[in-house]
């Protein structure tokens, strides 16, 4: 029998897609100890927006989050999404830093990094997978799937020999948009089986309608696994939904380890959880609907979820069509970059800011000046040179490795912190978030209060 992994996304990328990461530890720490039994190849439950979310809106330790997903989940592997020398952030770190993140994820308890760069720079992956290997968890490189004049399929297929030579042990065809067709992911992975010895996974989301159906094609070219997310948090702007994937996979002959049963138990925990979100209006019905749009501005559903709540803010929702058409255009002015955390919030918050000054680039973020400068790493395609000379004017290009310039950002954070850190897990989280993390610890300090308290939250 075929054997096929699934990968549970609901704890990290389909409640990030959703509800812009705003689930708390009490709303799904009760379930823990039944995912552990429903026989994930995986469970995705930390990286990505969740160390921000954590510190930012939830007043979360996401060291002490992951540490206590561990505890609960002892047999199944937890996973994690790192953006390379971003690690969890949206600047590139010191190399020192991101060994000493890496470093730090495994101890508290995750198996598998998948490691990406938003520009498919291998440069920017490999500090992070030369140490999650000496760590011994599982580097998983990522590749981030577009669509553009410059992104071919034997670019990607290249791009995956690179990541497995760099010692990769497996690769993730990363499609954040849901915008990889049926075809093309039966070509795509089919071409990566016959290059690669090592597993192929697919990632995909439904906000186009089309994520189903790509997973499926995936599983018929030889996919090795799939990520999924539970059905009441699926579909929308997150992942295709587990129950139905499995159902359809098992009856096609193929093994997928998974417990209908336990999946259901899994979901009807998280019916309450997804009404209280709903009746408070902070999951809004629109992402949970198809947007074929997509096809054309290849956002993906974290991105546009939160394009909705920053035009929320601005009382400009009437305003997203516009934003829709300018971000595309943004993204050519770029190079192409692939729309995936931080590109996606960079060149998001770009297309809000012309479209509600009413100028183009009157207004330039102090992110998109350091990606023209070079800091990012290596743009996929050309940047606009008139966009680059009116932002930083007759300023030469950067020459060489950015990253090797950068200063350790460990020693100065300890001697500030002094007692406000109690572990190298507190100066990491001031590394990432500084403003965010500062807060959080002194709140922590007054409170005397150094693990976040939890209760367990109940069925309805």
């Amino acid at each position: 029998m075929k054997k096929i992994g699934i990968t549970e996304t609901v704890l990290r990328d389909a409640n990030q897609s959703q509800i812009a990461t705003r689930l708390r530890r009490e709303e799904f720490a009760g379930i823990l100890d039944t995912m552990d039994k429903a026989g994930y190849a995986s469970i995705e439950c930390w990286g990505g927006a969740t160390f921000d979310s954590c510190l930012r809106y939830l007043d979360e330790d996401p060291w002490d989050r992951l540490r206590f997903i561990r505890q609960h989940i002892p047999n199944t592997r937890l996973q994690m999404l790192l953006r390379g020398q971003n690690i969890l952030g949206y600047s590139h770190y010191s190399d020192d830093t991101v060994r000493a993140f890496v470093r730090k994820s495994v101890e508290n308890g995750i198996d598998v990094i998948r490691i990406f760069d938003a520009l498919n720079d291998i440069e920017n992956i490999r500090t992070a997978v030369d140490e999650t290997l000496k760590c011994g968890a599982e580097a998983q490189g990522a590749i981030c799937y577009t669509i553009s004049p410059i992104h071919t399929f034997d670019m990607y297929v290249e791009l995956a020999k690179k990541y497995e030579a760099l010692g990769c042990q497996s690769i993730c065809i990363k499609d954040m948009a849901g915008i990889m067709s049926p075809q093309v992911a039966y070509d795509l992975v089919s071409a990566l089986k016959k290059e690669l010895k090592v597993p192929v996974v697919v990632h995909t989301h439904a906000t186009t309608g089309l994520g189903s159906m790509t997973l499926l094609k995936a599983a018929e070219a030889g996919a090795d696994g799939i990520d999924t997310a539970i059905s009441i948090f699926s579909g929308g702007t997150a992942q295709p939904p587990t129950e139905s994937m499995v159902y359809t996979l098992q009856e096609m002959g193929y093994d997928t380890g998974v417990d209908l049963k336990v999946c259901k138990e899994i979901n009807d925990f998280f019916k309450p959880v997804e009404k209280k979100y709903l009746d408070e209006g902070r999951l809004n019905p629109s992402v949970l609907t198809t947007k074929i749009d997509a096809l054309n501005y290849q956002i993906p559903g974290g991105m546009l979820s939160n394009l909705i709540a920053n035009l929320t803010s601005l009382n400009a929702l009437d305003r997203l069509d516009d934003v829709l058409l300018e971000t595309p255009k943004v993204r050519e002015d770029l190079g192409y970059p692939p729309l995936v955390t931080p590109m996606s919030q960079m060149v998001g918050a770009q297309a809000v800011a012309n479209v509600i000054t009413g100028k183009r680039y009157a207004s330039v973020s102090k992110e998109v000046k350091a990606y023209l400068r070079g800091q990012y790493g290596t743009p996929p395609g050309k940047i606009n040179p008139d966009l680059r000379k009116q932002v930083l004017g007759d300023e030469p290009e950067h020459v060489g490795r950015w990253d090797d310039e950068i200063e350790p950002e460990i020693p100065k954070a300890k001697a500030y912190l002094g007692d406000l850190a109690q572990s190298e897990e507190d100066v990491l989280s001031y590394v990432a978030f500084p403003a965010q993390a500062e807060a959080f610890l002194r709140r922590r300090k007054n409170t005397g209060t150094f693990e976040a308290e939890y209760s367990f939250a109940k069925e309805e």
